[in-house]
């Protein structure tokens, strides 16, 4: 989930507005970019003129479809989630900061009067994992118990730090961790992390980096980002682990020193 971009947005479609012909109730399936909060929650920028946010004015209940199945030959084989909630609007500025990170093409409309971040309050999840394996998640099951606010506050300045002084990092992270094509001239920016994982995007590509265990805090963070710039240095290099690297590329201090502040290699 944490890795789509986009999702199928199911609404209840409105039945008293003279336009539907006695139809309200029927599900309205539409196309919607969507962000996370820390804690897996999933975030919407809606316009009030779209006809889904209309239907949830009247009914906030909707269904969420993330699928993960691009690539592949038999597609019912890959996994696909379908989540269960209720959608409000939020004022959260986190949250509106998390899906502009994500998507940075809608700050040319999300400031406009229609426009809000919309965040879904998770109830159930159905997850079809492939061929046979298939269950209900509860909300528990699906999302984090909280955000930790020492991760949440340093977030910025960990994105800001990643993304001005170790590019070589980042295009380690996509191409040797999250399999991407190395490819292209513009490089790979950092737009989110939280205790599972962290974010990139270069363009209209996105990438996703799971950590192995969860990061809640800002030294958490760096000592992850650092030994995740370690593995993916040795894998592309075919080093043995615990090799060696010249100064210049320890990934300890370079390219991963400080993610909340570079100041203090200052000296």
């Amino acid at each position: 989930m944490r890795g789509a971009g986009l999702a199928a947005l199911s609404t209840a479609l409105r039945g008293d507005d003279g336009q539907h012909d006695g139809r309200g109730g029927w599900p309205y399936p539409s196309l919607v970019q969507v962000a996370f909060d820390l804690d897996g929650t999933p975030l919407l920028l809606l316009s009030t003129l779209a006809d889904h946010t209309k239907n949830i004015a009247r009914d906030p209940r909707i269904g969420l479809l993330f699928d993960g199945t691009a690539g592949l030959a038999e597609p019912l084989s890959g996994p696909r989630l379908s989540v269960l909630g209720r959608v409000e609007r939020s004022e959260e500025p986190r949250h509106r900061a998390r899906f502009l990170a994500r998507h940075p093409g809608a700050a040319l409309y999300a400031g406009f009067a229609d426009f809000s971040v919309y965040a879904v309050s998770v109830e159930r999840a159905h997850l079809v994992a492939g061929f046979g394996r298939v269950r209900w998640l509860d909300r528990a099951d699906l999302l984090l118990p909280g955000v930790p606010a020492a991760l949440a506050d340093a977030e910025s300045a960990i994105l800001g730090h990643m993304n001005a002084d170790h590019a070589d990092a980042l295009r380690l992270y996509a191409t040797v961790l999250a399999g991407r094509f190395a490819d292209g001239a513009e490089p790979w920016a950092m737009t989110g992390i939280d205790p599972d994982g962290c974010d990139l995007r270069r363009s209209g590509e996105m990438a996703r980096v799971d950590f192995d265990h969860s990061v809640e805090n800002p030294e958490d963070a760096r000592v992850t980002l650092a030994g995740l710039a370690r593995q993916a240095r040795q894998n592309a290099t075919g080093s043995a682990p615990g090799s060696a690297p010249g100064a210049a590329d320890d990934p300890v201090d370079s390219p991963v020193d400080s993610p909340v502040d570079s100041n203090d290699r200052d000296g």
